[in-house]
Order: structure tokens, then sequence, then C-alpha cells
């Protein structure tokens, strides 16, 4: 029953790791954590394609819908491949509109499920050979110091059933997704 105030979001299709502050203090030290790009966030994303075995993407995005551009970055690694599709951990270091679904596209790798960035033919081929009725892209974890005692806190987000067990399905060992979150 107490107020909370979101401190950051993940766009609509996606899921994983939140973080709520419970006062307006909290919240405000963590607003410019993010700001600061002090805190890590690490994401699963299957992509199409075979991605280089790593990248750094430096390219700016709106910051707002039809918005000025502005600074974005992100960081990937190759996880797992099957046919002609990847698996990456996407870590960006500012948190832009659509940032990841954007940059995964710039470089030729659009998102599977991505009705906005991706390719619906490929979207209708992930529904009807693996059942994956969503966006592949998943917050797994959030790393941050806590704004009262300074402490690192991990917020972990298990994947959930409705990509892990499209993920199986693929061909990918859990083990794949779980150890990215160990790092």
């Amino acid at each position: 029953g107490a107020h909370v105030f979101p401190v950051h979001r993940l766009d609509r299709p996606t899921s994983g790791a939140l973080i709520f502050a419970l006062h307006r203090d909290a919240a405000r030290t963590l607003s410019q954590s993010f700001e600061a790009s002090e805190v890590s966030k690490v994401y699963l994303a299957l992509v199409r394609g075979i991605t280089p075995e790593s990248g750094h993407i430096d390219n700016p995005v709106p910051k707002k819908p039809k918005g000025p551009r502005v600074d974005a970055v992100t960081d990937f690694r190759r996880l797992h491949t099957f046919e002609r599709y990847s698996l990456v951990e996407a870590r960006p270091k500012t948190g832009r509109l659509h940032q990841i679904r954007r940059h995964l596209k710039h470089i030729t790798h659009p998102l599977i499920g991505d009705v906005k960035y991706g390719k619906g033919d490929q979207n209708r081929l992930f529904r009807e050979r693996f059942g994956l009725n969503r966006l592949a892209l998943h917050a797994l974890s959030i790393e941050f110091k806590h704004p009262s005692h300074n402490e690192v806190v991990k917020v972990v987000a298990p994947v959930p059933e409705d990509l892990e067990v499209p993920f199986s399905r693929m061909g990918i060992p859990r083990e794949v997704f779980e150890a990215s979150n160990s790092d």
C-alpha cells in the first residue's frame, strides 16, 4: 500500500528487472546514478543474423519520439548462435528511447518479435516454429549503489517462461543465459 517512485522504465513489450524507490530522495539519487551512467544493466536479446562476437555501438537516438538525437551507447557480446540467429547480451551505457532495439537494428541485427523495428516475416516464423509470441528482449539484471548505505545491489529477473520455452525449442541451453547473469 505504499507509494513507490519508478526509477527507470522498460519498453512495454520488454520483460525484466525494474527499480522502484520508496522515498522521493532515494528516487532522485537513483535517477542521478542512471544519468551519470553509474548503473549497470544487462539485457538478453535474440536477433536476426550472426553478430560479431562483441561490439560497441555509439549511435545517437531521439530522446523522445521525433525529438532531437542524443548520445546513446550500447556494448554487446554474442552468447549463442543457432541457424542464422544470435542470442546476445546487451549492456546499454545510456538509457534512451528504444535504445537496444534501435542499436541492434542499426547494425543490421533487428530483434526477433519487434513489431516496430524488426521484420514481420521473421516474427511470424518464430511464432509458428517456436511459440515466441513476444519481443525477444529481457532486462536480466540491474546493478547499482544503494542510495542510503552505498552498498552494491543487484536486482535479477529470471528469464520468464514465455521466453525460456521458445529458447529451449531453439536449442539454446539455459546455462547460456544463466551464466550471463553470474558476472
